[in-house]
């Protein structure tokens, strides 16, 4: 009865959620964004998927040459990226094995549906998302500077000089001897 007493006197530390929102730490894991601009289409994050949950549709498009003379060339276009969140387990694989930086952890975590068939999200809702992604953390002060930021703030190599061509030389009675003797009969 003692601890019954004591627990009704001290104050709850419950929050209201739907009527006040929860202080979400920074930098947390809520739902993966898409960022459509980087993505390449290069399927590492489908591949690397344990549960199997994302989608990706795309097509080849033809770009006209840039110069005369040059050929045309071949990229591909994202048509369809999906992301079941039904059985997606947000491990994170597909953020970290994406070369160009194209998913991203989003704080967001008021996206549930009524029926889990509508879980299945597009790259346009993946989009929206984008806009909740915090930016990166500052460079320490004491970090060396990254090599891609040195290499363009790096002056430009002057150019050798190019030294004349020497006109070849005679052979010589000296080289002929070292060489062995072809015997062509």
């Amino acid at each position: 009865m003692a601890v019954t007493a004591r627990t009704l006197a001290t104050p709850s530390h419950t929050h209201e959620y739907p009527d006040v929102a929860p202080d979400l730490p920074p930098r947390s894991r809520g739902v993966i964004a898409l960022l459509e601009e980087n993505c390449t289409v290069c399927m590492l994050c489908a591949r690397e998927c344990p549960d199997w949950c994302i989608y990706i549709d795309s097509s080849k498009q033809t770009l006209p040459a840039t110069t005369e003379g040059g050929r045309e060339r071949q990229r591909n276009v994202l048509e369809r990226f999906d992301i079941d969140f039904s059985l997606c387990m947000y491990c994170g694989i597909c953020i970290e094995v994406c070369p160009f930086d194209a998913l991203h952890w989003s704080p967001e975590f008021e996206y549930a549906e009524t029926d889990i068939r509508d879980l299945l999200h597009g790259k346009e809702r993946l989009g929206e998302w984008m806009a909740t992604v915090p930016a990166p953390p500052a460079v320490d002060p004491g970090a060396a500077e990254p090599k891609e930021v040195a290499a363009a703030t790096r002056p430009a190599r002057p150019r050798r000089p190019v030294a004349p061509q020497a006109a070849p030389q005679a052979e010589t009675p000296a080289d002929s001897a070292s060489e062995p003797a072809r015997d062509d009969s």
